[in-house]
């Protein structure tokens, strides 16, 4: 079988929750090829229509799967090859977006979201499927602390707290992040920003405690990743923690407040005790590949 993926490289490279995805489904016997979109917004989008249909001339893809509403309107603007879609959350949760969004839901053979809450928002009735992206975890699994730490050239004793995104990114809040770590003596709060996959995982291998405050999410590959790495989690209720905390232990959901989020991480920290957040993303079905197979059942069931 082969898959066309497409999706945006606007920020130079395509998202790690994808490339994972497509690496996951390519070990399960899918012939993926990637299509890239560097434009931004509608019009950027529609640029790539004739590139996109050359694409689909010469690969000859059994499905095309996009990811993110907008990649699903410009995917179905041809006809003759299913599309299925997945909304990766910002696509639904902002009203903007949401509008071509629906545009892409009502198109597509059959459509993928990663949260319940988005599927709540989106208004979708039939031809979809609640599938959050998996994780891999050949890289994100339990390490030795010390020494991961001192890979980074971190202190042994020092209180780290590893922030869910880079310090610009508006959408992660981490004003309030910044502000709650300042309340704790001696704590420091690490911008996710620079490193790759294995780093990544070492670095939540090596810290106290993962911190997520943003405003929105769809079902934040942070958390999940954190728990396979069995590293405890301070979250704000926001896409599916809720669920993916569900009966973790040494992990906790707070309200978006600055003394609340301090308070909890302290006790996180004088606990200094990790959760079993690994079992919980092996038996929720949430490892690559098991999300790669129920994928893989899609297209199946859509190529006559």
């Amino acid at each position: 079988m082969k898959v066309l993926v497409v999706c945006s490289k606007n920020s130079g490279r395509i998202a790690p929750f994808i490339t994972d995805q497509v690496e996951a489904l390519q070990k399960a016997g899918v012939s993926c090829e990637y299509f890239t979109i560097e434009g931004k917004g509608i019009k950027g989008y529609l640029l790539n229509l004739l590139p996109l249909w050359r694409e689909i001339r010469v690969f000859k893809p059994d499905i095309i799967h996009a990811h993110y509403g907008l990649s699903g309107v410009l995917a179905n603007l041809q006809r003759k090859v299913p599309v299925v879609t997945t909304f990766h959350g910002s696509d639904i949760n902002n009203p903007k977006a949401r509008r071509f969004s629906k545009i892409a839901i009502g198109l597509s053979a059959w459509n993928i979201f990663v949260s319940q809450k988005n599927i709540q928002l989106s208004g979708v009735k039939k031809r979809f499927s609640l599938i959050p992206c998996g994780v891999d975890t050949n890289v994100f699994k339990p390490m030795d602390k010390a020494v991961c730490r001192q890979k980074f050239g971190f202190d042994p004793d020092e209180k780290l707290i590893l922030f869910a995104g880079a310090f610009d990114n508006k959408v992660k809040n981490p004003e309030l992040a910044v502000e709650s770590v300042a309340k704790i003596p001696n704590a420091r709060l690490l911008e996710l920003k620079g490193y790759d996959r294995t780093q990544v995982a070492e670095l939540m291998n090596a810290v106290d405690i993962c911190l997520m405050t943003s405003h929105t999410e769809g079902s934040p590959q942070f958390v999940k990743e954190a728990l396979a790495c069995n590293c405890p989690v301070v979250s704000v209720n926001v896409g599916d923690v809720e669920e993916l905390l569900d009966g973790v232990e040494n992990c906790r959901i707070v309200e978006r407040d600055a003394n609340m989020i301090s308070e909890n991480l302290n006790d996180l920290l004088r606990i200094s005790v990790r959760p079993d957040g690994n079992k919980k993303i092996s038996e929720s079905g949430l490892a690559a590949e098991s999300v790669a197979e129920k994928i893989k059942t899609i297209y199946m069931s859509l190529v006559k």
